[in-house]
């Protein structure tokens, strides 16, 4: 067998390791906000545009296909933390705002970052040159 084909040399799998573990150790913390981990990311984009975003530019930040942000999109609206609105001059776009509670929200999510960084075990330096690593990794492989 070649040594390149052993799970410990694949790059995959340590990013695949991480994401999940990364899911398992959001989720407590989550729950407390009603928010699953693809809800989170989505009201991290939503709180940086309060003004409203479309469906079409969040899913672009997010890398989420519309079959995927819809029904998760239209969760977040029943538990009342955004609503939907066709734009009046393209009907085929639907902007994204936050409501109140939506808003509202943000305050109690202010603790979760530090308290994510406090289980790396990364100094701030070396977690800024680790989200380096990973930009360039993924702009690399995306082209």
């Amino acid at each position: 067998m070649s040594n390149n084909l052993l799970l410990e040399k694949q790059l995959c799998f340590r990013i695949y390791s991480l994401n999940k573990l990364m899911c398992r150790l959001y989720a407590p913390i989550l729950k407390d906000l009603a928010l699953t981990y693809p809800q989170y990311l989505a009201m991290l984009v939503l709180w940086q545009h309060k003004e409203g975003i479309s469906v079409k530019a969040l899913g672009s930040q997010l890398d989420l296909d519309s079959g995927t942000l819809s029904p998760l999109l239209k969760r977040m609206e029943t538990q009342g933390l955004l609503s939907r609105v066709r734009q009046s001059k393209d009907e085929r776009v639907v902007i994204i705002k936050l409501t109140a509670k939506g808003i509202a929200l943000q305050q109690d999510a202010e603790h979760i970052p530090e308290k994510m960084f406090g289980v790396t075990g990364l100094t701030p330096e070396k977690l800024k040159s680790l989200t380096l690593d990973l930009d360039q990794l993924i702009t690399h492989m995306s082209n």
